[in-house]
């Protein structure tokens, strides 16, 4: 059984080699199709060509618009065992880069580096399905489970408007696999994130004049600074709670005590139970100050991918897979949410599939050509692997 294995193996990364120019050129393409995150027209066209992409592989495929983004594409084998379970692939096509991005930064391939925006984060993970799967159907395997595939068009600004679709598919599917890149140089694989919440600070102060009559004011901006020193009592470097005032606004003008202010506060924990406490913490915050009120809304909006017994299955899966193709991988925690935090909540989940490389939403992003199609054959050994296999 191992040496069939460690031949299948060997077998899908020679297939991905001898096509490391088609899977480059196809990268190209969707690097070529820019696709900023608020940019519906941008988005149809590139989830287009995955589309048409995918359908020379057998798959059905649909479409889904958003009402402010260019929506999903879903996608599953036309002929298919409706007995057999199911395994997810989640990939997103938007980016942080606006259109005309490639005019001042183009795709650039220096030896065994490729750069480009949006190339690491995450056009190489679509690419890696798509040609995954055809490795697999080159060699004439069979896999154990369902491919389903979902590319969304919003993840960089979290996924409001797919979320319940991957939910709606995370909860039906024996596993998921997120095609974001993995954590540094070294590869190492997402077995866990932090969970992500969005918090906004209205206070509601009393103008007056500031140089005749400064006492009949109350000013937010003040009160807005106690909240402020508050706010960064809660910070828990040691158990990976981060809690940071990023945006502030508030005033009219240098000579009027201040009636209004407002703070954005970013909250990162590793797990829900802090996430549950410092969410009653900051919306139970009280004015400091007489005659001002404080407003408090928002949540966490993406709850922490944690190590469930199947995140951890799906770990010991890769790191084994790994091994066959001379890997020798190791898993991170990342300080950011992606998809996975929402199907980790619903089914086994692992995350960071993407090809190494460096500088996401950076000038210098890139992926490491030589990982290219190593990377994309763990996949497909992944998408092989028999279910509850570990």
């Amino acid at each position: 059984m191992t040496s069939k294995v460690t031949h299948i193996a060997e077998g899908i990364l020679n297939q991905l080699k001898s096509r490391e120019k088609e899977m480059l050129d196809f990268l190209r393409e969707l690097v070529s199709l820019e696709s900023p995150s608020r940019d519906p027209k941008s988005q149809y066209q590139i989830l287009k060509f995955i589309a048409e992409e995918l359908k020379k592989l057998g798959f059905y495929t649909l479409h889904a618009p958003g009402k402010e983004t260019g929506g999903f594409l879903y996608a599953r084998p036309l002929n298919r065992d409706k007995n057999k379970a199911s395994q997810l692939m989640i990939g997103h096509c938007d980016t942080v880069w606006a259109l005309d991005t490639l005019k001042k930064m183009p795709l650039r391939k220096d030896g065994q580096t490729l750069s480009g925006p949006g190339v690491y984060e995450m056009k190489a993970g679509i690419t890696q399905i798509i040609f995954a799967l055809k490795a697999v159907d080159a060699l004439n395997l069979t896999l154990p489970l369902t491919p389903v595939i979902l590319i969304n068009s919003d993840e960089e600004i979290g996924s409001r408007e797919s979320r319940s679709a991957i939910e709606r598919l995370a909860k039906v599917c024996e596993r998921t696999y997120i095609m974001e890149p993995p954590l540094g140089l070294t590869g190492k694989l997402k077995t866990a994130r932090k969970g992500l919440g969005r918090f906004t600070i209205t206070v509601k102060g009393k103008a007056a004049h500031a140089g005749l009559d400064p006492q009949k004011g109350a000013s937010a901006i003040v009160e807005l600074s106690h909240q402020v020193q508050q706010l960064y009592a809660m910070n828990d470097f040691d158990k990976g709670i981060t809690v940071n005032v990023g945006m502030i606004e508030g005033g009219v003008s240098p000579n009027v005590i201040a009636p209004e202010s407002k703070a954005v506060v970013d909250v990162r924990v590793l797990n829900k139970k802090d996430g549950e406490r410092i969410t009653e913490q900051i919306l139970s915050l009280k004015p400091t100050l007489p005659e001002v009120e404080v407003h408090i809304e928002g949540g966490i909006g993406r709850p922490p991918m944690e190590h469930t017994a199947g995140n951890r299955m799906l770990w010991k899966l890769a790191k084994a897979k790994g091994s066959l193709l001379g890997l020798d991988l190791e898993e991170a925690t990342a300080g950011g949410g992606s998809d996975g935090n929402t199907t980790s909540l619903y089914t086994a989940t692992l995350d960071g599939l993407g090809t190494t490389g460096d500088g996401a939403h950076a000038q210098h992003e890139h992926i490491l050509l030589d990982e290219f199609p190593v990377r994309t054959a763990l996949l497909a050994l992944l998408m092989l692997a028999e279910a509850g296999d570990n």
